[in-house]
């Protein structure tokens, strides 16, 4: 297991570079069999010297390159395959371990109305976050068709922080996957038209 400060979603990206001593000896041992590990979000705590609190929910990542240093840190480039939930941790020697099973998405898809409102909200939060100059992908980025598929695109794409991502992940359903993350994009897309407004009202002078 790698908890990280972040969360990773199925089928999207994870570039690591490792240089803790236990997470080298997982890396080797991963790339020696199996080349998957979990990843589960930080609730608190740092990722480096252990004693964090870990969530219960995350996702496996396949090692699809992996390149090691003369020092011994290794670059990584990975990808999220599944979501799993943490039956039970393990001690964590040599390396955080945790016994594992799958959670795949479940239930029906929302309704086409659904989609439409909720990328909507999608595409106007990367819009914002365009004009105030924050990186991310463009408003007019392509989404798969797929539900499963997009809900994760859209949660990995949108600019919200992990316990929003891990909100989307953690959802039971993939509905509700879809209906949670629609109501976070719509709240942050508020707090951002707040921020443009206030900077465009910004004009140099205080008010007497």
């Amino acid at each position: 297991m790698f908890p990280l400060g972040g969360v990773l979603f199925p089928g999207m990206p994870l570039r690591l570079r490792v240089f803790e001593p236990r997470y080298r000896t997982m890396v080797a041992d991963c790339l020696e069999g199996t080349p998957e590990f979990g990843v589960v979000l930080i609730e608190r705590g740092n990722e480096v010297g252990g004693g964090d609190v870990r969530t219960d929910v995350g996702t496996v990542a396949r090692i699809v390159e992996a390149g090691r240093y003369d020092d011994g840190r290794w670059a990584l480039a990975t990808v999220g395959v599944r979501r799993v939930r943490v039956r039970r941790w393990l001690a964590d020697e040599p390396y955080p371990r945790a016994e594992l099973e799958d959670w795949p998405q479940e239930g029906d898809a929302p309704s086409a109305e659904e989609r439409r409102t909720v990328t909507g909200a999608f595409r106007r939060l990367l819009a914002l976050a365009a004009e105030m100059g924050a990186p991310g992908p463009p408003a007019t980025v392509e989404l798969a068709d797929e539900p499963a598929v997009a809900v994760y695109q859209m949660a990995a794409g949108a600019p919200l922080g992990p316990a929003d991502g891990h909100v989307v992940l953690g959802s039971a359903s993939l509905a509700e996957q879809w209906r949670r993350l629609g109501e976070l994009m719509v709240d942050q897309a508020e707090l951002l038209e707040a921020r443009v407004a206030m900077a465009e009202g910004d004009d140099g002078f205080e008010t007497p």
